[in-house]
């Protein structure tokens, strides 16, 4: 189990580090994630966002693709009570309030999927063994506030 925790720490780890213009970087999923297993991953990681979010109030910006996980993370998101904006969905510009912008990665390796989203202020990452029937997690929630 150790070793195979470590790969996953060290990815968050070098994915932690911030760009020269502290900007989001892009959201990205494999097609190999898709289907049951997008669904699965983006209920998870929904649920964890909404209970470090606290509110769900502020709007969320997410760039999305054409992948079957930005179109699950985006249902799953609304599920949770969060008002989702997309790439091709103007802001109502009813409130002041400055939407949170989310962005995901998903990469492939050894046999397990690392899934991150991340936000100014927080980081979720964990790693998930894909089945046929979907995806369960196979690390701890790895989770990083920044104030």
């Amino acid at each position: 189990m150790r070793l195979n925790l470590l790969p996953f720490v060290a990815a968050l780890i070098l994915t932690g580090c911030q760009t020269g213009t502290d900007a989001l970087t892009a959201s990205a999923a494999p097609s190999t994630v898709s289907g049951p297993a997008a669904s699965a991953i983006a209920g998870d990681l929904a649920g964890r966002f909404a209970e470090q979010a606290g509110s769900t109030t502020t709007p969320i910006k997410l760039h999305t693709d054409t992948s079957d996980f930005s179109t699950a993370l985006e249902a799953a998101l609304k599920g949770w009570g969060f008002t989702v904006l997309t790439d091709d969905t103007a802001d109502s510009g009813n409130d002041n309030t400055k939407p949170i912008e989310l962005a995901y990665s998903l990469v492939d390796f050894d046999g397990q999927v690392l899934a991150r989203l991340s936000t100014e202020t927080l980081e979720l990452g964990r790693a998930y063994a894909i089945l046929a029937s979907g995806a369960t997690p196979s690390s701890p929630l790895s989770l990083m506030k920044r104030s």
